[in-house]
């Protein structure tokens, strides 16, 4: 590494986390230059490719490929760095000592650590041993977690704009989605849990295929609510019933064709 400044490629299918670890990054270890974002596994690799960076930060749940198979592709041509919101089947499945990773929101003493181990690697030209055998058992074992090998990883994060502000609202925060015309209406429960409420440009319908439906159904053509945030279910009139929701005072409808949900009641 003597001679020239260390290189990194940052990938995140969210731009604001991309943007916030490059800034984390600028203040850990100025010395490091980030040559590449990417959007996605796809497009990690193709920067990689072109750019051959010293180091790669790699969100593992991106669009297309995930960060885990871009890393196999990657291999040992680059120091691995992976970045995951999701806790603790993820957390230990990179306990190796060989990968190194970060849990969103990134933490900056936790990264202070992560860099001094990079700058450790880079001193000796290397990754550290027995990295693509970890990849591939890494890779199986969160496809497993994830339940996620046939189909696409759900939707983490919605950006809307509130007042003046962009805001990135975690999925699992909102309480229901519900159409709005051309538009979508969020409702959510931010950190204190007060509610807020947004409109998105992106119609509900095809919002729907990228929720979790272990959480999320579909309860009118209209609405899609959080399981979560449901306080109880009324019956109605001609197999109709209107859910109720925990700290909010509005109240949607159930359709016929989507009560099979509660049918349990």
């Amino acid at each position: 590494m003597t001679g020239r400044r260390p290189t990194a490629l940052v990938a995140d299918d969210e731009p604001l986390l991309r943007k916030s670890l490059t800034r984390l990054l600028a203040r850990a270890w100025p010395e490091l230059e980030v040559v590449a974002q990417a959007r996605n596994g796809r497009e990690a690799i193709d920067r990689f490719e072109a750019l051959q960076p010293d180091v790669c930060f790699l969100d593992v749940h991106m669009p297309g490929l995930s960060g885990v198979e871009a890393a196999c592709r990657i291999g040992r041509r680059a120091h691995l760095v992976f970045v995951t919101a999701h806790d603790q089947y993820a957390v230990q499945a990179f306990e190796h000592g060989a990968l190194d990773y970060l849990v969103k929101p990134v933490d900056p003493v936790r990264l202070a650590d992560t860099v001094a181990r990079l700058q450790d690697r880079l001193a000796v030209a290397r990754p550290a041993p027995g990295t693509d055998a970890l990849l591939e058992q890494l890779a199986a074992r969160l496809l497993a977690a994830t339940g996620q090998q046939d189909g696409p990883v759900p939707l983490r994060w919605i950006r809307a704009s509130v007042g003046q502000a962009l805001r990135l609202i975690p999925v699992e925060e909102i309480d229901f989605l519900r159409a709005d015309e051309k538009y979508t209406r969020i409702a959510w429960r931010g950190d204190m849990g007060e509610p807020g409420e947004a409109l998105i440009r992106t119609p509900l319908k095809d919002l729907v295929s990228q929720l979790d439906g272990a959480h999320f159904v579909q309860v009118h053509r209209s609405a899609v609510v959080n399981l979560r945030a449901i306080s109880r279910v009324v019956r109605g009139p001609n197999e109709t019933a209107h859910i109720h929701l925990k700290g909010r005072s509005e109240v949607l409808p159930v359709s016929r064709s989507y009560l099979h949900h509660f049918r349990q009641m």
